[in-house]
């Protein structure tokens, strides 16, 4: 009897253990940036490349988690207000964990060689890159767009606002290389 008492403490005392040091890690729900975009966006480069999408379009989600990524991240410094955080501006932090998550994702792809084929470009660019251009830039554009509507608005428009318009953006530009990316890819 005492050892399966000891057991369930030991598992107990294992439980809280973890959780409370997974409680320093995750960020908190009412500030952090969209997990929901983050998975949504990791989902769909999961599933572009393995239905074989042409590299541009899944560049584009690419360039979607990348900046997702940056921007959850800030947040969640931000809300941990960690000391060597607390004086450079958002911007700034954003910025920085663009360039980190950027070397993350691309120095492994072309170490493996995945970029930088000579006969996998657009415009002279890889097309992972060139993708990921686009798709950072649209990203971004909507997640400004979804602060605007609520700056206007004073409220969003729909449930799942901020996951439905940085989805939209990265689903119509992929449609777009999909239908049209052939006139210039």
């Amino acid at each position: 009897m005492n050892k399966r008492i000891s057991k369930a403490v030991k598992l107990f005392l294992s439980a809280a253990v973890f959780r409370a040091f997974f409680s320093l890690l995750a960020p908190p729900w009412v500030s952090a940036f969209c997990p929901v975009c983050t998975v949504a966006v990791g989902a769909g480069l999961g599933l572009s490349r393995w239905l074989g999408i042409d590299d541009s379009i899944t560049g584009v989600w690419v360039g979607g988690l990348v900046v997702s990524l940056s921007l959850w991240l800030t947040t969640w410094v931000k809300a941990k207000k960690f000391k060597l955080f607390e004086k450079p501006k958002e911007r700034d932090l954003t910025l920085a964990f663009f360039v980190f998550w950027s070397l993350i994702t691309f120095v492994p792809l072309w170490k493996t060689g995945v970029i930088g084929h000579p006969f996998n470009t657009v415009f002279g660019m890889d097309k992972l890159i060139f993708g990921s251009i686009l798709g950072a830039i649209f990203f971004l554009m909507s997640f400004f767009a979804d602060r605007k509507v609520r700056e206007i608005k004073g409220k969003q428009l729909f449930s799942f606002q901020k996951v439905v318009f940085p989805l939209a953006a990265l689903l119509l530009v992929s449609l777009v290389l999909y239908f049209y990316g052939g006139y210039f890819l």
